[in-house]
């Protein structure tokens, strides 16, 4: 698929991150479809599992309908209860909050580190002594793997083990990026991903859930399948969930799976583009990449200093759009979310301020030089007030 679409002007227009799709993607799709076992499970997610467990050097990995699902699940097996606090990051999608309140939880957060935009470990400490303190020691901590880039685990993760608190991995957005050399998804309990149309790779909408216990791949398995009990009839004794993804999108996700690395490729040849590009105008800088950190850059970030820049990130962004270019601001943090806002927030300026001054531009695997160059030069106009 190519990266611009027909849009409403003379111009195509350019997406901030479509899918690309390739002709093995199809002709796995169409074998599961000539199988007729379109149905959920079958040949294609039992491979998908094994593929995608080999990929990330995972023991066991359970395809689940998506991210969402993934975090849901995890929370479920670490038996995450109503009232019991969960500390998760503010820089955030929704998902990774909305699927802590699935269990009637309560969501703590935690704002980030300018050194790779991820959870502070400093502040995740002084969530979790807080909490303790309370009588309220958290039951799980969610650290997330924002726009690509591997939170710092060597310090999350000792915060963790000393407070023994389990650590669930939303590395949603960071298949194929790595810490310290170990890939993303295997420095929790469990890890959790996300296939969705904008992902580095996609089933559509699909996720993973991964793990080195045996026995809690089976029972996420059990519970993403409604929970049915073994008998010839339909038996059930504990509440389970339709989460289970479909042969026909396992398909399709093994394909995507195999060109994973050239994908990442592709989008860290986006960035340094933009790098090289913008990267000198005054009051442009880019999210941070630590040398402990390989990022996928599933979307390239940068940070607009009105000051200096002589525009404001929403100035850009506005420009863009009017020339029919997509780009998004960077994830408002859950703290100032409506829907959250009576929770606890340990910081919150550094994620607030990300919010106000960070730009997502157009980082699709395949986005085209022609369209690279657009993106630039509207960028460089708006700097020039012209």
């Amino acid at each position: 698929m190519e990266s611009s679409k027909p849009g409403s002007g003379k111009t195509q227009r350019v997406y901030l991150s479509p899918p690309h799709m390739s002709e093995r993607e199809r002709a796995l799709l169409l074998d599961a479809f000539d199988s007729n076992w379109v149905a959920p499970l079958g040949p294609h997610v039992d491979a998908f599992e094994r593929e995608f467990a080999e990929q990330i050097g995972v023991r066991h990995a359970v395809a689940l309908s998506s991210g969402t699902a993934a975090i849901h699940i995890a929370l479920q097996l670490l038996e995450v209860q109503a009232g019991d606090e969960v500390i998760t990051s503010s820089l955030t999608f929704a998902a990774t909050a909305n699927a802590i309140t699935y269990l009637r939880a309560v969501p703590v957060f935690v704002d980030s580190e300018p050194q790779s935009w991820n959870m502070d470990p400093q502040l995740l400490a002084e969530a979790v002594d807080a909490g303790a303190a309370r009588g309220r020691r958290p039951k799980a901590v969610v650290v997330v793997d924002i726009y690509g880039q591997c939170a710092d685990y060597a310090a999350l993760g000792d915060v963790c083990r000393a407070a023994d608190v389990p650590l669930v991995e939303d590395a949603a957005e960071a298949l194929g990026a790595q810490y310290q050399g170990r890939p993303a998804g295997t420095f929790g309990v469990f890890g959790c991903f996300s296939f969705n149309g904008n992902k580095i790779i996609t089933t559509s909408g699909g996720g993973m859930l991964v793990t080195a216990d045996e026995q809690a791949a089976r029972r996420a398995r059990f519970l993403a399948t409604q929970a049915r009990d073994p008998a010839p009839h339909y038996e059930h004794s504990q509440i389970g969930y339709n989460y289970r993804m479909s042969n026909l999108l396992a398909a399709v996700g093994r394909g995507q799976l195999s060109v994973l690395e050239s994908r990442v490729a592709r989008r860290r040849e986006n960035f340094e583009f933009y790098r090289q590009t913008l990267g000198q105008l005054p009051g442009i800088s880019f999210m941070p990449e630590p040398a402990s950190c390989r990022s996928t850059r599933w979307l390239t970030c940068i940070v607009v200093d009105p000051a200096k820049f002589g525009a404001t990130r929403e100035d850009i962004r506005l420009a863009l759009e009017a020339e029919n270019i997509e780009a998004r601001p960077v994830w408002k943090p859950m703290h100032l979310q409506p829907v959250f806002r009576d929770c606890r927030c340990y910081g919150g300026a550094m994620s607030a301020h990300l919010f106000d001054s960070g730009l997502c531009l157009p980082s699709g695997s395949s986005l085209n030089a022609t369209d690279r160059a657009r993106v630039v030069d509207v960028i460089r106009k708006v700097g020039r007030g012209t």
